[in-house]
């Protein structure tokens, strides 16, 4: 059975306008199929975290849905619509903010850079340090 490195960006949203969140379907669903990469987590404590907490939504039961009823991209936006305490534009927006505005520690920026042959410096948001490291295991896993 293949694994798959997540490639859907953290700096991404659906239809709800919520970052990060089809990032966290795709490796939810990929968990729930046993077939996410090694190294990632379904569900870990940066983003994946702040994403639930902001929409108020349930890691358990968020899992459990996706596990169970394998729902499409809409699908799970409608059920997080349905189920999430803090679903709100407001809510929505300081989490986006939050998201873009979030930058790793200069060990993890420098570790980033440095397996893509990159100087330390620029990117030094997540969002974009997170799509390099992305790039690079997808290249290591699939494309060397």
């Amino acid at each position: 059975m293949s694994t798959y490195v997540p490639l859907i960006s953290s700096g991404v949203a659906g239809p709800l306008g919520a970052l990060h969140l089809p990032r966290l379907w795709q490796k939810l669903s990929l968990e729930a199929a046993g077939k996410l990469a090694a190294g990632y987590p379904g569900c870990g404590k940066g983003y994946d975290a702040m994403t639930l907490g902001a929409l108020g939504l349930d890691e358990a039961a968020t899992k459990a849905f996706i596990k169970s009823d394998k729902p499409t991209y809409p699908q799970f936006e409608a059920w997080v619509k349905k189920n999430g305490k803090s679903v709100t534009a407001d809510a929505i927006a300081k989490h986006n903010a939050a998201v873009t505005g979030y930058n790793h520690d200069d060990a993890t920026r420098q570790g980033i850079l440095s397996a893509n042959g990159l100087p330390d410096g620029s990117p030094k948001d997540a969002v974009n340090l997170n799509n390099l490291d992305d790039w690079f295991e997808f290249h290591q896993a699939v494309l060397k």
